[in-house]
């Protein structure tokens, strides 16, 4: 019997051994169609059958589908599933239906809400972090797909108790605590994402089209997602993931046995690696990757990643310090600061815009740099990859040497766009650098001809402008931010990606150069006359006088002195006249 016990506790603690090393995958969908109070949603049931049976196909041990639930089938779905995610290695939520942005924390949203006002957010929704919690205990990936950010009815109706309380478009941000977990938003924070015309969401039908790859790492295989619904939607709804895993591969799917034969070239994993920094795209990422691999072609391309990161942190910073003295310069104006202090504040404003256009431009170059430099990595890996296949192709094939290669099909040219199609996508990355304001409904006009000239300037390209081309979409798609200046109307001031109005303090106005001065008291102005009254004016002048005037003159004799009468004058008295007594004197003559 004591042999027995031993071989007993034995084969228990092997078995228990063995089902802790099983790879156990679980995962929970929950789809929400049917709400009470807004109107009815088509596809999330649809597409929680669809990405359940992804699941099912894809091995999973444990899939529990559920759709049209309300508040209190929602928190059960998530305690019971939190439970038995303790024994398992992968957790994975999917939720399709409503969700909504209070305040930076996300909700999803059951079928029984009412939301009348947005304190009964936290009374009738599930906050997302109760997923988060739920996934937590899995030991090696955690991980929640959200295709819930479509544009929310709720928020339309809900009274706000508080004016100042924000309530979101879409969906928020969120940056995961616990390591190994990633969470893929159906659209970028702050967006909103589409149903499609058919009975799925482009999201949807991307998800099972990408993960089920066998072998294919959960971060390319999300980055697929994101490519084939950017196209699907003409570049209007981009999937989003946010968290990190480690270095190593994490297939959602395990990658099929092959066949014994020749060993991978080590270049293949520094390659892979070299793909999953840059599609993180982080300072983070590529230290580590060049903690790894500090050597060699792909780190001088990492080196060349990381001075952009650099280059656009010091732009950023540039940016800041810019902006602090200016509102410090228009700080001092308002308060009647010292005229010298007043100077210094604006030497220093110039000074930080200077540094700020200096960064601006340090932060092109390097951004150019590195897509060149990613241009001959792709350029060399095709090279590479077609002397490859023509080896092989030559190996298979020894009695014809002339046995041309076919394409490998991982460079297979992607089908071809429509001229419109193409138009509205070189449009919509117009916009998105800041390079063009309003879309011109797929037709390249003069305002798309400009836009792009606009771009070849502050980029520093050199693109045909007068049709829209994939070279044009593939250079503005390179850059990751703004490229054109924000130019604001008179009397607005530039505030991030957006012109903000000018407001001055009262008794002061806008001037000419967009600073607030004290407004001056207007003088009047003096006018010259019309042309009609200068001449009455001329004509008053100039017109006889009808009362008597006096020749100016005055007539003395012995009596005394007087004025002389009007039509007479003083004359002298003729000399030789001697016997006459008036003889040499004045008279006063009269006609």
């Amino acid at each position: 019997m004591g042999a027995f016990r031993w071989f007993s506790l034995i084969v228990s603690i092997w078995l228990m051994c063995g089902s802790a090393h099983a790879e156990r995958r679980m995962a929970l969908v929950m789809g929400n169609s049917a709400y009470k109070s807004v109107p009815k949603l088509s596809n999330p049931a649809n597409d929680a059958a669809l990405v359940g049976g992804m699941f099912k196909k894809a091995g999973f041990d444990w899939i529990d589908i559920k759709t049209d639930l309300n508040a209190s089938e929602m928190r059960k779905a998530l305690r019971d599933f939190g439970q038995r995610a303790r024994d398992a290695e992968v957790a994975v939520i999917y939720y399709a239906g409503h969700g909504i942005e209070l305040d930076g924390t996300n909700y999803l949203i059951p079928t029984d809400a009412a939301l009348e006002t947005d304190s009964d957010v936290l009374d009738e929704t599930v906050a997302l972090d109760r997923a988060l919690f739920a996934v937590e205990p899995a030991k090696q990936l955690r991980l929640i797909i959200l295709d819930a950010c479509r544009d929310n009815p709720f928020a339309k109706t809900m009274k706000r108790t508080v004016a100042a309380r924000a309530i979101g478009r879409g969906l928020a941000k969120v940056e995961p605590a616990s390591p190994n977990t990633m969470i893929a938003f159906a659209a970028k924070a702050g967006s909103t994402a589409s149903d499609g015309d058919s009975k799925n969401s482009p999201f949807a039908a991307a998800l099972v089209e990408r993960l089920p790859t066998p072998g294919l790492d959960l971060r390319k295989a999300l980055g697929f997602v994101r490519d084939d619904v950017l196209k699907n939607t003409s570049y209007k709804q981009e999937p989003y993931v946010y968290g990190s895993l480690g270095g190593d591969d994490m297939p959602l799917v395990a990658a099929k046995p092959t066949a014994t034969g020749p060993q991978a070239s080590p270049e293949d994993a520094v390659r892979r690696n070299y793909e999953l920094a840059l599609q993180l795209g982080t300072r983070d990422g590529w230290t580590a990757f060049l903690s790894r691999y500090a050597d060699g072609f792909y780190a001088d391309l990492a080196k060349g990643q990381l001075n952009k990161i650099a280059a656009e942190e010091a732009r950023a910073a540039a940016v800041e310090k810019a902006r602090q003295a200016e509102d410090e310069k228009a700080r001092l104006a308002s308060d009647r600061a010292k005229k010298t202090e007043q100077d210094k504040a604006a030497a220093a404003a110039k000074a930080a815009e200077d540094a700020r256009l200096a960064a601006e431009k340090a932060k092109q170059v390097e951004e150019a740099k590195a897509a060149a430099a990613e241009q001959r990595r792709k350029e060399i890996e095709a090279a590479v990859a077609k002397a490859l296949a023509d080896k092989q192709a030559a190996e298979k094939n020894p009695a014809d040497q002339k046995i041309v290669a076919l394409p490998s099909p991982a460079l297979s040219p992607e089908p071809a766009q429509s001229p419109q199609q193409l138009t509205r996508a070189v449009q919509a990355e117009l916009r998105r650098v800041g390079c063009l304001a309003n879309a011109e409904e797929g037709d390249w006009g003069a305002k798309s001809q400009r836009s792009l000239t606009q771009f070849n300037k502050y980029a520093g390209t050199k693109l045909n402008t007068t049709l829209a081309s994939t070279d044009a979409l593939d250079a503005i798609k390179a850059k990751s931010g703004r490229v054109c200046p924000l130019v604001c109307d008179h009397g607005f001031r530039a505030d991030g990606d957006a012109c903000v109005k000018i407001a001055c303090r009262a008794g002061y106005r806008v001037n000419d150069d967009n600073e607030c001065e004290k407004a001056q008291d207007k003088k009047p102005l003096v006018t010259r006359e019309e042309p009609r009254k200068r001449e009455e004016r001329r004509q008053v002048e100039t017109a006889p006088s009808n009362k008597p005037q006096a020749s100016g003159q005055l007539f003395c004799n012995s009596a005394g002195c007087r004025p002389v009468g009007k039509g007479c004058r003083v004359e002298a008295a003729p000399v030789s006249d001697q016997t006459s007594p008036m003889a040499g004197r004045t008279r006063e003559v009269c006609n």
